[in-house]
Parts: structure tokens; C-alpha cells; sequence
């Protein structure tokens, strides 16, 4: 798993465009794949297709950035058979996502993808526990998360 680095141009700028986001998403997904709760749900899934994953995940991002056209395909319903979910593993996806799109981008940039990462989640929470939280409560549901993971670990 080599992550592109981004070329001198994108250091100072850091634009939206397919460079900067296959960057990320191979990053982000880095930080998945060795994340202690989000890594056993995903692994099992995609143990042998994280490389076609990766690409869609890319494809994805690019066409929710309005980057480019072309991504075809069903999210929800994908997600909607990850196994064992609970409110903690989105609250750890976003989190992870900030972490990353924080350490990425420009802060206007990484709110963009922030908030389209917030939209994403809002939806999923739908699905897998029927209710569609406000943006504010998907807030406060990483904060939570972020507090109790630090209660841990003092």
C-alpha cells in the first residue's frame, strides 16, 4: 500500500483533483485497514479487493467534488451489509476522515470533504439504525467518541 505523494504544485495549494483525493483515500483507508474497530468490519469484506476499492472510493470522491463524471454504483446499499454496526464506527470513520482531510488540505478544501463525509454518514445512519441525525448530532457523536477513546487511554 505506497501512498502517492503529492507533487509540489498540490504542496501549497492543495486543490481537489484526482491527485490530491487518491492520495487521501489511499491514506484514509491505510488508517482503516489498522484501525482497531473499523479494520475487523472492513477487512472481511474487502480482504482481496482493496485495490479495485480503493479505485472506486477515488471515483467516488471525484464525482462527489464535482471533480469528474463517471462513478456508477450503489453506496448505500453496499454499506447496508457491513456486519455488527454501531453509532461509534461511523462517529471513528469521521474522525479518521478528519484527521486526514485536515492533515491534506487547505481548511476550505477539507471542510468540503468533511461535509460531503458528514452527508455520507448521515445516510448511513439511516439506514442501519433508522434515524437521520442533523449534522450537529453527527458532531457531537465524534466528539463523544473522540472523549471516550481518550478516557481509555489515560
Amino acid at each position: 500500500m505506497n501512498a502517492p505523494s503529492l507533487s509540489p504544485a498540490h504542496a501549497a495549494a492543495q486543490t481537489l483533483d484526482r491527485e490530491s483525493l487518491t492520495l487521501l483515500v489511499d491514506r484514509f483507508y491505510a488508517s482503516v485497514r489498522a484501525d482497531e474497530l473499523l479494520g475487523p468490519v472492513f477487512e472481511p469484506v474487502l480482504h482481496d479487493r482493496w485495490p479495485a476499492h480503493l479505485a472506486r472510493m477515488v471515483d467516488f470522491w471525484c464525482a462527489s467534488c464535482k471533480i469528474e463524471r463517471g462513478f456508477r454504483g450503489n453506496v448505500y446499499d453496499k454499506h447496508m451489509v457491513l456486519p455488527d454496526m454501531a453509532p461509534a464506527h461511523l462517529a471513528r470513520w469521521l474522525q479518521l476522515w478528519r484527521q486526514h482531510t485536515e492533515a491534506l488540505f487547505v481548511p476550505a478544501a477539507a471542510a468540503r470533504l468533511q461535509a460531503v463525509a458528514v452527508g455520507v454518514a448521515r445516510v448511513m445512519h439511516l439506514g442501519w439504525f433508522g434515524e437521520l441525525p442533523s449534522r450537529e448530532e453527527l458532531e457531537r457523536l465524534v466528539a463523544r467518541h473522540i472523549e471516550q477513546a481518550a478516557a481509555e487511554a489515560a
